[in-house]
C-alpha cells in the first residue's frame, strides 16, 4: 500500500522581515506578518491532514466493510449471470477496501461473506437480494416470498431454451389470435398449478446443471410437473405478434415455461424476448435496487439500513453486531446459489 507524502514546514523556514519600518508602516507590516505565518500554518495543517486521510483511509473502509450486515438489492442488467454480477460487486468492494494486496493476503482474517437469493438468466435483468456478512443466512427465508415479473413474449417461434437466446425448434402462425384470446386463458395459470421446468435451467441431474449437460449435447429428460404458485397474471400490452404479461409468483417458477405454455394453450407456440424483475419480497426494482454506480460501501450501509424496516421481524432482529476492531483484515469468501433437483432456491455456503 502506497504511503502518502506530507510537507512539512519548520518555524525556521518561514522567511521573517526584522528590519525596523517607519511607525506608520508597522501596523500593516504587523499584520502581513501575522497573515503569513498564519497561512503558512493553515497550509502545513491541510497537508498533514490530507496524508493522514489518505493513511487510515483504507483500513477504515475495510473496518466498515466487515461491519456491513443485511440484505439489500441490486440492479441486475442483462447479459452476466448472477454469479458474474456477485463477482464484480464483491471486487468492487474489496478494491474501495484496499483488497487485495500482498500484506493483506498474508494472514487470513475474519471473511467478507456476501452472497445472492433467486437467480436471474443471464438474458434477464431487474432485482438480485444480496446478503452481505450475516445477511447470508436470511437469503433462505426470503425466497420462499412473492416475486414480481414483467415479461415479453413472442408468438409463433418456440426455442430450446424458451427465451430469445436459444436456438428456433418452431415456428406456427399466429395472426389469428387476440387479446380476447390471451385474456381467456390467463386464470388457467393462476393459482396452485403444475409446471414444467425448461431443459434449459439449474436444476441439476446427477450433481450436474441441466443448462450444462445440454450445452454438452447430452441427452436430457424433462423433469416431471412440480407445484407452482401464480399469484396474479394480467396482459399489459398486445401488438402481434409480441404480449407483456406482469406475473406475481412463488419461488420456483419458470417465467419462461409460462409463456411457453401459454403459446401452446393458443394453439401455436411462443418464447420470451425480453424479462425483468421489478420485485423480489418487498424489495422492488424503482424504489431499492442499487445501480452499479452506487456499489460503494457507503451507499450499502445506507441501503442496509433503510432495508431492515422492510424485513420481517424475526428476521430483522438476526442483524449482526459491528466488528469491534479496525485492523480486521479482509479475504473473501463466498457464498452463491446452488440449484437442487428439488429446488432451485437453495443457498448453500462454501
Amino acid at each position: 500500500m502506497a504511503t502518502a507524502e506530507v510537507a512539512v514546514v519548520s518555524p525556521s523556514s518561514l522567511n521573517t522581515d526584522t528590519t525596523p519600518v517607519p511607525e506608520s508602516a508597522g501596523t500593516a507590516a504587523a499584520t502581513a506578518a501575522t497573515s503569513s505565518a498564519t497561512t503558512a500554518a493553515a497550509a502545513v495543517a491541510a497537508v498533514a491532514r490530507t496524508g493522514s486521510e489518505a493513511t487510515v483511509s483504507k483500513p477504515t473502509m475495510a473496518t466498515k466493510l466487515l461491519s456491513l450486515s443485511g440484505v439489500f438489492a441490486v440492479h441486475k442488467p442483462k447479459g452476466p449471470t448472477s454469479a458474474e454480477l456477485l463477482n464484480r460487486l464483491k471486487e468492487k468492494l474489496l478494491a474501495e477496501a484496499g483488497m487485495p494486496s500482498p500484506e493483506w493476503t498474508k494472514r487470513k482474517k475474519q471473511p467478507l461473506k456476501i452472497g445472492h437469493g433467486g437467480t436471474l438468466d443471464s438474458a434477464a435483468g431487474g432485482v438480485l437480494v444480496v446478503g452481505i456478512g450475516r445477511g447470508t443466512k436470511m437469503l433462505t427465508s426470503l425466497l420462499t416470498g412473492s416475486k414480481r415479473y414483467i415479461a415479453i413474449g413472442e408468438l409463433g417461434k418456440a426455442t430450446d431454451t424458451l427465451d430469445s437466446t436459444g436456438k428456433v425448434t418452431e415456428e406456427k402462425p399466429y395472426d389469428k389470435i387476440t387479446q380476447e384470446d390471451i385474456e381467456g386463458i390467463l386464470q388457467k395459470f393462476t393459482g396452485n398449478i403444475m409446471q414444467v421446468p425448461p431443459l434449459y435451467c439449474a436444476l441439476k441431474k446427477d450433481g450436474q446443471r441441466l443448462s450444462s449437460l445440454m450445452k454438452r449435447g447430452k441427452v436430457v429428460e424433462a423433469k416431471p410437473a412440480r407445484p407452482v404458485t401464480v399469484y396474479s397474471i394480467s396482459l399489459q400490452n398486445f401488438q402481434p405478434p409480441l404480449f407483456t404479461l406482469d406475473v406475481e409468483c412463488g419461488g420456483g417458477f419458470y417465467i419462461r415455461s409460462l409463456v411457453s405454455d401459454i403459446g401452446k394453450e393458443l394453439s401455436s407456440c411462443a418464447s420470451v424476448l425480453e424479462l425483468t424483475r421489478t420485485k423480489q419480497g418487498p424489495f422492488t426494482l424503482e424504489e431499492h435496487a442499487l445501480p452499479e454506480d452506487k456499489w460503494t460501501i457507503d451507499d450499502i450501509a445506507q441501503s442496509l439500513d433503510q432495508c431492515a424496516s422492510l424485513l420481517p421481524e424475526e428476521l430483522a432482529l438476526k442483524k449482526s453486531k459491528p466488528e469491534e476492531s479496525n485492523e480486521q483484515v479482509l479475504s473473501c469468501e463466498y457464498i452463491t446459489l446452488n440449484e437442487t433437483e428439488e429446488n432451485d432456491d437453495v443457498i448453500k455456503t462454501f
